[in-house]
């Protein structure tokens, strides 16, 4: 291996990252749509806080279960990086658009103002963590 190569922890770390963006990016575009896709964006939003979070798990070797709920990803966060504590307690309330929307039979949407919020949540998790990530760990380009 290259001296300058990543390792594996490192290229696990980029793939959540990736992952996330990719999220972020298409809750962006069906805000786009005409009219606006609000369950789909509140569900990339949550994909995007959740895969963020995993990342930096991933890069401080923190240990974590199949899931999707934010409150135990996010407390999970905020053990390991104190300031991130209230950002993820923020995050945590976009838990259930994991499930909540994807299915048939509830017939709940997402409002406006409340799809709007939790992608602007999910940029802000993701900014923090790759803020608290070293160079070398953060997406390329």
């Amino acid at each position: 291996m290259a001296a300058d190569a990543p390792d594996v922890r490192t290229l696990e770390v980029r793939g959540w990252l990736l992952r996330a963006s990719e999220d972020l990016r298409a809750g962006r575009h069906d805000l786009t749509a005409v009219p606006p896709l609000l369950n789909d964006v509140a569900f990339h939003a949550q994909q995007c806080a959740e895969k963020a979070m995993k990342a930096l798990l991933v890069h401080r070797e923190q240990a974590f279960r199949k899931t999707h709920n934010l409150t135990e990803l996010g407390g999970a966060v905020a053990r390991i990086e104190p300031p991130l504590a209230e950002l993820m307690r923020t995050a945590s309330l976009m838990t259930e658009f994991a499930w909540r929307f994807r299915y048939p039979g509830d017939q709940a949407t997402v409002s406006h103002a409340d799809a709007l919020h939790a992608i602007e949540t999910a940029e802000r998790v993701l900014r923090a963590v790759i803020d608290s990530l070293p160079a070398n760990c953060r997406l390329r380009g």
